[in-house]
């Protein structure tokens, strides 16, 4: 196995392209024939030439001297951002972000713009989520999950950033409305859209029905209430969905009525993994969030 002291002696040499330089360099006291000393055992071990003199003081890379540095350049050029992270400092990378459709489209983005604002040296990778998986947090497959949880585990922290309300929508050219007021009754044999991943939301979205004497027709389910409305505006049928608008949905061919019983408001909450310590991205993701 190759020996890790001699790895870094060969970085600085092919970052610096000298061995004096190269010492300079090092993050730690080191004198030009120790560097020298560490590159020349490297090639010993390995039996191929990883440098070629091109002047008094500067050497470049060979072929095979290049392969070894891009495999280990990433990993030197990201040390610093690796220690602040492990020392909770403040540091930039990638976060992962998982959000429902509709959140992802009426909630994210101004939160987005304000971390873009601050922060621009974090990224976020975004993924609609198509129902509620803490599983996802626990795996490390997500840093942030976005969405309504019907309960939260003693594993997963959580901070509210935003309410949403139930709304009936239905076809804005169809015989339902009166005075610009949805009646239930007159729905009740109007094709029903349903959640189709999420059972959870189907499942309020049947008892809210219940409540109203209705046993919905189900002709057509979907991921994401930005489908659904889509299906709705289409004259496809009438359904149940959230709204973080006081007003309601807004699209073009949807009368939008809040639903008043039973009244229903619900959390939205950005959740994430409790662990051994705070998680820096997540933390700066919640100094921008919505209150």
């Amino acid at each position: 196995m190759i020996n890790l002291q001699r790895l870094e002696g060969f970085y600085w040499v092919a970052k610096t392209q000298g061995y004096a330089r190269a010492a300079r360099a090092f993050p730690y006291p080191i004198t030009q024939p120790g560097v020298h000393q560490q590159v020349r055992r490297l090639e010993d071990e390995l039996g191929v030439k990883l440098f070629e003199r091109v002047g008094k003081d500067k050497v470049v890379l060979t072929p095979r001297g290049q392969v070894l540095f891009d495999a280990l350049a990433p990993f030197y050029e990201r040390l610093p951002v690796i220690e602040a992270r492990v020392k909770g400092g403040v540091v930039g990378g990638t976060l992962k972000m998982h959000a429902a459709g509709h959140l992802l489209r009426h909630l994210v983005p101004d939160w987005l713009r304000r971390l873009q604002g601050k922060r621009p040296d974090i990224t976020v990778a975004l993924t609609e989520l198509r129902a509620v998986d803490l599983g996802l947090l626990r795996a490390g497959e997500t840093d942030l999950l976005v969405d309504w949880l019907p309960e939260v585990p003693s594993d997963i922290a959580t901070r509210e950033v935003g309410r949403t309300e139930a709304w009936i929508v239905a076809p804005a050219h169809g015989p339902y409305g009166q005075a610009g007021k949805l009646r239930l009754e007159a729905l009740r044999d109007v094709p029903f859209i349903a959640y189709h991943a999420d059972r959870t939301l189907k499942g309020l979205q049947l008892e809210a029905l219940k409540q109203h004497g209705i046993a919905p027709v189900e002709a057509f389910a979907a991921d994401s209430s930005d489908t659904i409305l889509g299906f709705v505006a289409a004259g496809l049928g009438f359904s149940l969905v959230p709204s973080l608008h006081a007003g309601g949905p807004r699209v073009a061919g949807v009368v939008a009525q809040k639903l008043e019983r039973p009244r229903a408001s619900f959390p939205i909450f950005a959740a994430w993994r409790k662990g051994a310590g705070p998680h820096p991205l997540v933390e700066a993701a919640l100094e921008v969030a919505p209150s």
